[in-house]
């Protein structure tokens, strides 16, 4: 296991080498040409603000073009963010302070949500019905993910660790078609993927624990942050505008989740069933869900024993940009 943990490691710490280089080229004025920032199905306010062009409307005044990338998994998401191929990312709280562990100078400035979007998954035939029956079985995760993070937390849950199963690393949609395939015994679960396995087979939920599931977080670099402070409150602005018309507009929400991320309109109503939009100011609820598996992956040492974990989620969680702007 410490050699994934190690991969791990190089692949959040490497990625300007595999991603590319800087996302946008700075003008005269010393303000970005661009602004990028990422979508995920995942995240159903981020669809609404790309489907809507409210952050193109909102930097056109001041000559700023904006792209959307799209982000397959919190992993994927903060890598893009580490080599600057995105300015703004969208991940699982857990995953940007096991990032920011790794060395990504990360920080969380808004909530997109608090989701229940990860459990564990298997099908009915498996013979599979908790966490205990999974030691020696082949379990697909994401690493550096929520459902990665929630995994290793069901497992050290029930006196048991990551050593006691075969771990499969796959991309989340990967690991969904791995688990009906019959190729995996079990998945750690992350909607859509896992709420379109629930309504359209035999997989079944035989695992769910809430307060594992970490809030939706949305990152930035600190040096972007300090440099560009007027940038990262525009983009808090108009990921508002989206938040607070998805609860408005619960049906149209999961319409454009279902378009977007190519799935049945019921599939997307359960996912965003199972998301509460209701705080996006990130503060000490984001910090006592992360530090608690930030120190269940201490003591599994997939972050370092050397790590404080308090003053790691401290330097995480920047409230102090949504509060200008929300409060």
């Amino acid at each position: 296991m410490k050699t994934k943990y190690l991969l791990l490691t190089l692949t959040l710490l490497l990625t300007v080498t595999l991603i590319g280089c800087s996302s946008n080229a700075e003008g005269e004025s010393g303000k970005p040409d661009k602004v990028t920032l990422d979508y995920a199905y995942y995240s159903p306010t981020s669809l609404v603000l790309k489907e809507k062009g409210w952050a193109e409307e909102a930097f056109k005044e001041q000559g700023i073009e904006v792209e959307f990338v799209l982000s397959q998994g919190s992993n994927k998401a903060l890598e893009f963010l580490n080599s600057s191929s995105v300015d703004f990312s969208s991940s699982a709280g857990a995953a940007a302070l096991m990032a920011k562990a790794n060395g990504s100078p990360v920080e969380s400035v808004y909530l997109y949500s608090k989701p229940e979007w990860t459990a564990l998954v298997t099908n009915a035939d498996s013979g599979i019905s908790s966490v205990k029956d999974l030691k020696g079985k082949k379990v697909a995760a994401t690493l550096g993910t929520d459902p990665y993070i929630f995994l290793v937390r069901a497992l050290k849950e029930h006196g048991m660790s990551p050593d006691d199963i075969e771990l499969v690393n796959l991309q989340h949609a990967d690991g969904a078609a791995a688990l009906t395939a019959g190729n995996v015994d079990a998945w750690a679960g992350l909607d859509p993927h896992m709420a379109r396995l629930e309504l359209e087979s035999d997989a079944k939920l035989f695992y769910r624990e809430p307060t594992f599931n970490t809030y939706g977080s949305l990152n930035v670099r600190s040096e972007y942050a300090e440099k560009h402070p007027q940038i990262v409150k525009t983009v808090i602005e108009v990921y508002e505008r989206a938040r607070k018309w998805t609860i408005e507009h619960p049906e149209e929400a999961a319409q454009i989740l279902a378009e977007e991320a190519n799935i049945d309109l019921a599939v997307a109503k359960k996912e965003m069933e199972r998301n509460d939009f209701s705080n996006p100011i990130p503060g000490q609820s984001l910090k006592e869900t992360v530090k608690g598996a930030g120190e269940v992956l201490k003591d599994v040492e997939i972050i370092d024993q050397s790590v404080n974990i308090e003053e790691l989620t401290n330097e995480l969680v920047n409230p102090s940009f949504a509060k200008e702007v929300i409060e």
